[in-house]
C-alpha cells in the first residue's frame, strides 16, 4: 500500500467541504488532479471512500472511520516537518560538550553565555572529565564536541587545535620563587610538590617533562581536583605545576604564579569531533561559537 500525504490532504479537504470543486480551489489543484489523487487513495485502501450523488459528496461508512486516522497522519506529518525545521533553524535541539575541567571552568562559561543569548531554546549539557573519558564520549557519540588535548585514537576523531596553553609554577604567597620573573622546572622540583593524580592529562604531561629532565618529584600529596591543589598550595604545604588555564579556575587568594621554563612546555588544546558522524545544526553552531571565542582568546590568559 502506497499512500501519499497529498492524497490524505485531498481526502480530508473533500470531506470538510463536501465538494470536489471547492476542495480543488482550496488546495490549488485542478479537479482532474484531485480526482486522480482520490482514485489512487481508494485503490490503495481497497474501497470507496466517498459516495457521489445528486445530493453531493458524502463519506462512506469506511470513509468516516478513516477520516480521523487521516487527520492524525497529516497532523503527525506536519509536526514532524515542523520539528525538523526547528532543529535546522536551531529553535530546538541539544548540544553535549565534554571538556577538560580547565576548559570547562576557564574557557567555556563565556562561550556558553554568548551561545545561549543567540539560541535560547537549545539545551546544553557539559561534562567536565579527564582526557581519556572525553575521547570515549565523543567516539561513542555520547558527546557532540570534546574540548581536550589531542586524542589517542586519531582515526575515529578529528582534532582541531585552538589554544596553546603553557605551564606555570604555582606557589604560596611570599614564596622565594615568586621573587623571580620565571621559574625553571629544576628550581620548582627542589620543593615538595602537590600534583594531580596520574589519570589526568596534566600529570601525564608533567611526567614526560620529568623523564626528559631525568628527575623525580618530591611528591607531598596527590589529589584529583585542581581546586584542592590550589588550597593546599595556599596553605603552604608545597608548590605545584599547572597549565595557566587551570590557574584561572582556582582561588588566587594566598597564591602566586610564574611561567615555567627550561623547558617551556606548550600544551595544545582543541576541539575533538567524530570523523564518521556528522554534527547536528545545533552542534555546528556551538562549534562556530567556540572557534570565535578561541580566536579572541589570543591575549595572555594570566596577567
Amino acid at each position: 500500500m502506497s499512500i501519499s500525504i497529498r492524497q490524505l490532504k485531498a481526502f480530508i479537504e473533500i470531506a470538510a467541504t463536501g465538494s470536489f470543486i471547492e476542495a480543488s480551489e482550496n488546495l490549488h489543484l485542478s479537479q482532474p488532479a484531485l480526482s486522480l489523487s482520490i482514485k489512487k487513495l481508494e485503490g490503495a485502501v481497497g474501497g470507496t471512500l466517498f459516495n457521489r450523488s445528486r445530493k453531493g459528496i458524502q463519506l462512506t461508512p469506511e470513509g468516516k472511520r478513516f477520516l480521523p486516522v487521516a487527520r492524525r497522519l497529516v497532523s503527525d506529518w506536519d509536526s514532524a516537518l515542523d520539528d525538523v525545521a526547528r532543529l535546522f533553524s536551531k529553535q530546538a535541539g541539544r548540544v553535549s560538550i565534554a571538556a577538560l575541567p580547565t576548559l570547562a571552568a576557564g574557557f567555556l562559561p563565556t562561550v556558553l553565555a554568548d551561545f545561549k543569548r543567540q539560541y535560547p531554546n537549545l539545551e546544553i549539557s557539559v561534562h567536565d572529565l579527564l582526557a581519556s573519558q572525553i575521547d570515549e564520549l565523543v567516539s561513542e557519540g555520547r558527546a557532540d564536541i570534546g574540548l581536550s588535548v589531542q586524542p589517542r585514537n586519531r582515526e575515529a576523531m578529528h582534532f582541531e587545535p585552538l589554544i596553546e596553553d603553557h605551564f606555570v609554577a604555582v606557589c604560596p604567597a611570599g614564596h622565594p620563587l615568586l621573587n623571580q620573573q620565571e621559574v625553571s622546572w629544576n628550581e620548582l622540583l627542589a620543593y615538595p610538590i602537590i600534583d594531580l593524580d596520574r589519570m589526568s592529562s596534566t600529570r601525564q604531561a608533567i611526567e614526560r617533562v620529568l623523564g626528559d629532565l631525568d628527575r623525580e618529584m618530591n611528591l607531598f600529596c596527590e589529589v584529583s581536583q585542581i581546586g584542592t591543589v590550589g588550597r593546599m598550595v595556599a596553605a603552604g604545604l608545597g608548590v605545584s605545576a599547572l597549565p595557566s588555564l587551570s590557574f584561572l579556575q582556582i582561588s588566587k587568594e594566598g597564591l602566586g604564579w610564574r611561567p615555567l621554563i627550561s623547558p617551556r612546555v606548550p600544551r595544545q588544546l582543541g576541539i575533538i569531533t567524530p570523523t564518521r558522524t556528522p554534527l547536528s545544526a545545533a552542534a555546528k553552531a556551538m562549534l562556530n561559537e567556540i572557534r570565535e571565542h578561541a580566536r579572541l582568546e589570543q591575549t595572555p590568559l594570566l596577567s
